[in-house]
């Protein structure tokens, strides 16, 4: 059953400011709004989806566990988007971007999609800088990774992406960074019981590292772009996104048809994180983590266990 449109605020210019951290001005972000959020608004099961979400937010928040999922796990994407619709509303943060990982087989052909989405909130993306070790929260009792990441800034958004070549994708995006996503959920076990929960909890993010700028990228083939990873200067993995069908220009699309079918439109511009081209790397808190890209290009970060934030939860 597809979701029911929700009313959007588009996004404004992401704004640098003093420690690295993306902000949108609270006139432009970008928020998700249903028009009663303890009402079955566009929820297949509303009472399960304010459930597991109040139950994800409040550990976000608190920076606490949740030992078992909440409620009845998702049967299809319509539940788990519904859930994580419902958590955005109720973090009510800006959004900065979206994530976008993989779906593998079996489940790949059993839901009929390579892939999910899951928000990247404003004030988790942080840009790195020469010399300079960012600290990025992870929670130390749940699930922690990091993910060797090509982030393509989208500045336009189309109703019907299906319908565009990968030129005119191309043409709605304005710069491609690489970076590290740090995926991490307070439920320990959200990437083993499989893509919808994985999705429901914010598509297990928890924050960006947007690192240089690569030159030249509408002139190469930007899945061929290799990545390793290392923690505590051991090697963890490498690849390139060759093995992942359509590659970033792909994911793109997915993400802005995922936006569509959710009611989520207007403008931008915003951070599109592709998916993991050498993997997905767990990691503890108090570990060093970093992608080396093409060998040119090196971003770098250190996790920390997350704390609570004073903001409480609807």
């Amino acid at each position: 059953m597809p979701l029911t449109p929700v009313s959007y605020t588009p996004a404004t210019t992401v704004n640098k400011i003093a420690d690295g951290r993306d902000t949108l001005p609270d006139n432009g972000a970008m928020h998700l709004r249903t028009s009663d959020p303890e009402g079955p608004v566009n929820d297949p099961a509303p009472g399960q989806a304010l459930l597991a979400a109040r139950a994800f937010v409040t550990a976000r928040r608190t920076a606490t566990t949740v030992p078992d999922y909440p409620g009845t796990l998702p049967q299809s994407f319509a539940e788990a988007y519904a859930i994580q619709s419902r958590a955005i509303d109720l973090f009510d943060e800006p959004i900065g971007g979206w994530k976008v990982g993989r779906v593998h087989e079996p489940q790949a052909s059993q839901l009929g999609t390579t892939r999910l989405a899951g928000p990247i909130f404003a004030s988790s993306i942080v840009h790195a800088t020469a010399g300079t070790m960012i600290e990025m929260p992870v929670f130390a009792d749940g699930f922690a990774a990091v993910e060797a990441e090509m982030l393509l800034r989208v500045t336009q958004v189309s109703d019907n992406p299906a319908a565009l070549d990968d030129a005119a994708i191309l043409d709605l995006i304005d710069a491609v960074h690489v970076g590290i996503e740090v995926a991490s959920s307070p439920f320990a076990g959200i990437n083993a019981l499989g893509p919808l929960v994985t999705a429901s909890d914010f598509g297990n993010n928890a924050g960006l590292v947007v690192g240089p700028a690569l030159p030249d990228w509408r002139h190469r083939d930007l899945s061929r772009l290799h990545a390793a990873m290392s923690i505590n200067g051991v090697d963890q993995g490498e690849g390139d996104m060759t093995s992942l069908p359509g590659g970033p220009i792909e994911s793109v699309r997915f993400l802005l048809g995922n936006l569509a079918e959710r009611g989520i439109g207007g403008g931008g511009p915003f951070w599109v994180s592709a998916g993991a081209i050498s993997g997905v790397h767990v990691i503890k808190p108090c570990s060093e983590a970093a992608a080396c890209f093409d060998g040119q290009w090196t971003v770098r970060c250190r996790t920390r266990a997350a704390t609570p934030t004073t903001k409480t939860t609807g």
